[in-house]
Parts: C-alpha cells; sequence; structure tokens
C-alpha cells in the first residue's frame, strides 16, 4: 500500500511571518537559485561580476519564486482544500487570508521588476514576460497534459536571467544559454513528475491534467528517467561553451550520481521516501553543480 505523503520543508510557529514563508515554501528556493548563480558564473567569463549584481540576482529570483509559488496557492486553494496532501497549508487552513496572500505577491513582483529594473534594460524589459511565465503556470494542469515542462522551463529562467544580468546580452556561442535551459527544465519536470505520484488519483476525480494522469505510474517515473537523461549531457554542453574546467565536470558526475540515487528512491507503488527524493536530493544536486562550477571558477 503507498504510504501517504504528506508535505514537509515548513518552519515551526504561528508568526506572520512563519506563515508567509510557509506559503511560498521558502526552502525550496534551493532548486534553482544555484542555477541562476551558475548563470552569473559563466557570465563572469565575458563581463565583470560585482556584489551589488550577485545580490540583484538573488533578490530578484527569490522574488519571483514568492510570485509563482504566492499566485500557485491562489489559484489552486479549492483544491488544496480538498486534498488530504495540501489541506493544511495556508489559505485552505484559513491561516492567511486571499487578501494577505494577493499583497506578498503584489509587492513580490514590484520588488523583482524593481531588481531587474537595476541590473540592465534588458532584464526590465523581459522581466513582464518571466512574470507571466511562471504565473501561467499555475493554469497549466487545467488545459495541458505536460505542465511539468512548462515548470521546468519557468525555473529554467534563472540561469538565462542570472546570464543576463551580467552580459545584458545573450551567450556567444548562442547555444550556451539554450543547453542550460535543456538541463534545468528537463531536471525540474522529472522532480515534478515524482512530486505529482501522490496525486494521481485526486487530479483524475478533480479533471486536473498532469504527465502522471495521462500515462499512468510506472510510464511517468520511466519519463522522468528519460528527462532526467537529457539534463546530464545539457549540464556538459553548457559547461563547455561557457567555458568550464574539470572541476565543472566533477560536480556533473557528481549530480549525475545523485539523479542516480534519486531514482533509486522513487519506486511504482512506494512513495514513502518521495520527500527525501523530491527535496533534499534536488537541493542537494542544485548546490553541486553551483559549488564545483564556483570551485572552478576560483582555483
Amino acid at each position: 500500500m503507498t504510504a501517504e505523503v504528506r508535505e514537509g520543508q515548513t518552519f515551526a510557529g504561528a508568526s506572520l511571518l512563519v506563515r508567509y514563508l510557509n506559503f511560498v515554501k521558502l526552502p525550496h528556493t534551493l532548486f534553482a537559485l544555484p542555477f541562476a548563480l551558475v548563470g552569473v558564473l559563466a557570465a563572469s567569463r565575458v563581463a565583470a561580476v560585482s556584489l551589488r549584481i550577485v545580490l540583484l540576482v538573488t533578490v530578484a529570483f527569490t522574488a519571483a519564486r514568492w510570485v509563482a509559488m504566492g499566485f500557485n496557492r491562489i489559484a489552486d486553494r479549492r483544491y488544496d482544500a480538498l486534498n488530504p496532501r495540501t489541506r493544511d497549508r495556508e489559505l485552505p487552513t484559513g491561516a492567511l487570508t486571499l487578501t494577505q496572500a494577493w499583497l506578498s505577491v503584489i509587492l513580490a513582483a514590484l520588488v523583482f521588476v524593481a531588481a531587474a529594473g537595476l541590473l540592465n534594460p534588458l532584464c526590465l524589459a523581459l522581466s513582464p514576460v518571466a512574470l507571466g511565465w511562471v504565473m501561467l503556470y499555475s493554469l497549466t494542469k487545467r488545459f495541458t497534459w505536460w505542465t511539468h515542462l512548462w515548470l521546468g522551463l519557468g525555473l529554467a529562467i534563472a540561469p538565462v536571467g542570472g546570464y543576463l544580468a551580467v552580459t545584458g546580452r545573450w551567450s556567444d556561442p548562442w547555444w550556451v544559454l539554450p543547453a542550460i535551459t535543456v538541463a534545468v527544465a528537463t531536471w525540474v519536470a522529472g522532480f515534478d513528475i515524482f512530486y505529482a505520484l501522490p496525486d494521481e488519483d485526486f487530479d483524475r476525480r478533480s479533471g486536473l491534467r498532469s504527465a502522471v494522469v495521462k500515462l499512468g505510474e510506472r510510464r511517468s517515473i520511466l519519463l522522468a528517467k528519460l528527462l532526467h537523461g537529457l539534463t546530464i549531457p545539457a549540464l556538459v554542453a553548457f559547461g563547455f561553451g561557457a567555458g568550464f574546467g574539470v572541476w565543472y565536470y566533477v560536480g556533473v558526475v557528481v549530480a549525475t550520481g545523485i539523479l542516480a540515487y534519486e531514482h533509486h528512491l522513487v519506486r511504482p507503488g512506494d512513495h514513502s521516501r518521495l520527500d527525501a527524493a523530491f527535496f533534499t536530493m534536488n537541493g542537494v544536486m542544485a548546490l553541486v553543480v553551483f559549488g564545483f562550477a564556483l570551485m572552478d571558477r576560483i582555483v
């Protein structure tokens, strides 16, 4: 029998700050912020990077992720109230009001646009596009089976944005940024399929769409394997095009091992270790790739 998977990665306490941090699952920032900084590291080979830029990229990414997660909670609040896995979230329980939720999303959007504007004109011009994409993700389960790839492309904005924040222009060679986009998009889509496994029955009954509903559990896990099979060569291609050296590739090897272990944890009919696979391993993988890329730049 499949064990019920309940949400983790939350902070203890009942203060308004804690409720807001849990509302947007702040620890999940570890998933993609390191990749935004990998984009900064790649750009540092062609343009100077200041502490100001790094701080603005961090603020911009965190704000954009707040908008995406906050709007997702608002859009899905009725479904969350009916799903045993999500009914304890802040909006279904009344820990936050809908007005409080909207105010935080609007404020985060303003912070994101302001940070983008302080970086350069290109980032400012693209900021509404980025916000529109990550917000629309919350509605994709109503009209497409491939919501996981939409999310993946949303998080793939992070390394591209990090690069553009430094350079203000597209990469040379042109395929460097598409390579890291493929890497992050397939990585995120793969683990998001894992995250959707416990909700298969609920999503099916509720008329929501996902790869798991479309393909079933076993074939969805196979799809996640195929997606992650694209992640690694895309990381290699990005490293080659961006001019990284041996330490970066050591990080890719370690990341490959982490993904393999993640797939060992998640098996058809057994979701008991899904939380470890979804959060811990993916957070570690992102940090590993960034850490070794940073080592490659400073050693």
